[in-house]
């Protein structure tokens, strides 16, 4: 039997490839991996459209009982539905090399995901450094190891694409703290966030990696037909309301003429 390892695309049911869709019909099981990323619209409208039960697969199944889901694969067509694109989370690969040391065959369909969709705000896809992931900071964990790279990335004149985070069932460790299991409400980091957390982060380091009149893009729900994608200094992002998530921040770096064009349609306007 076989384990698909499929992308769904980054809005809804109809992001699916012709090739995904035809391997959800002939799957037995289907699993929705539901915490690196969201898809806009529920789980029932996928349903509807597939006309396919889905079990969401949140992060304490995929960790916990991934040995359970391979061992369906082991007997039935298994689907892995995967928000973006399937190599776009280490969970995901780790899925995959467990199948295969079983035995399992695995096949990838491939999606789009924010990693190339993000050429939607005229920055070349070509000119961007490496990618980095900005997470909630707390009153006891505030990690900044993604100084360095925007840093490192700016120096080459390389746009850097921030990934912002998303909390999805996330435990209340209060409530662990009394041996109970409670999840906090989903939260998903805004661009204005991130922007005030680079500034705080920048603050500390004092090491001019970037500033208040850095050229920056916010995109929001990409792909979708109400995206938006603002270009502005981190100062005037910082004043954006961008709506609903999913939202992205790119860092700009050197800008070449046709980028700098395109970027001025995207101009946040007095």
């Amino acid at each position: 039997m076989v384990l698909y390892v499929i992308g769904l695309g980054l809005c809804d049911e109809k992001d699916i490839t012709v090739r995904g869709l035809e391997a959800v019909k002939r799957c037995s099981r289907i699993y929705l991996e539901a915490y690196t990323s969201i898809l806009l619209v529920p789980k029932e409208q996928l349903e509807a459209f597939y006309g396919k039960e889905i079990v969401v697969a949140d992060r304490e199944m995929v960790e916990t009982q991934a040995d359970a889901i391979l061992a369906e694969a082991d007997e039935l067509d298994v689907a892995f539905l995967v928000v973006g694109d399937p190599f776009g989370a280490t969970t995901h690969t780790d899925l995959q090399l467990r199948a295969r040391a079983l035995g399992i065959d695995v096949k990838v369909i491939h999606n789009a995901s924010i990693m190339n969709a993000v050429g939607a705000c005229g920055l070349q896809l070509y000119r961007y450094g490496e990618a980095i992931s900005i997470v909630f900071f707390t009153e006891t964990w505030r990690p900044d190891s993604f100084y360095d790279r925007i840093a490192a990335n700016r120096r080459q004149g390389l746009h850097t694409l921030c990934l912002l985070d998303i909390k999805v069932k996330e435990p209340s460790l209060e409530a662990l703290a009394r041996g109970k299991t409670v999840y906090e409400p989903p939260r998903y980091m805004t661009v204005n966030t991130a922007i005030e957390q680079l500034f705080e982060v920048e603050e500390k380091r004092k090491e001019g990696a970037y500033g208040e009149d850095t050229l920056c893009v916010g995109v929001a729900r990409i792909g979708s037909d109400d995206q938006k994608i603002v270009a502005g200094t981190m100062k005037e992002l910082l004043e954006v309301d961008f709506g609903p998530p999913l939202h992205s921040l790119i860092v700009a770096g050197n800008t070449h003429v046709i980028e700098e064009e395109i970027l001025s349609q995207f101009r946040q306007r007095p």
